[in-house]
């Protein structure tokens, strides 16, 4: 986790504890409507928390996703192609630089 998420995190913290303390003493000596009020505004800073540290990337959360067989079948394929005529002949001719020309007479 970066120091700036870290420092982001640290503020969702206070401002929940801050939001929650208002809320008691809100219960204790004020409105209760003012100490309900506190009290939910001060799980809003707690789910920024929870989203902040599951985003990939920001240190928390699952690593970033590995490719499947499809994808891995698709790069290797891709990786085996050998020219730009392969590909659009559908495979049945090379171009003269490439280093899997076969010869017309040779070709079935």
């Amino acid at each position: 986790m970066s120091w700036s998420a870290g420092a982001l995190c640290a503020l969702y913290v206070v401002t929940s504890a801050g939001l929650a303390w208002t809320a008691v003493l809100d219960f204790g000596h004020g409105p209760a409507q003012a100490g309900c009020l506190f009290s939910a505004a001060s799980l809003v800073p707690l789910i920024a928390l929870v989203r902040e540290t599951e985003r990939p990337g920001c240190g928390g959360g699952a690593p970033p996703a590995r490719p499947n067989a499809t994808e891995a079948l698709v790069r290797a394929e891709l990786g085996a192609a050998c020219c730009e005529r392969w590909w659009t002949s559908l495979g049945t001719s090379h171009d003269a630089a490439c280093r899997h020309r076969t010869h017309r007479s040779s070709a079935t």
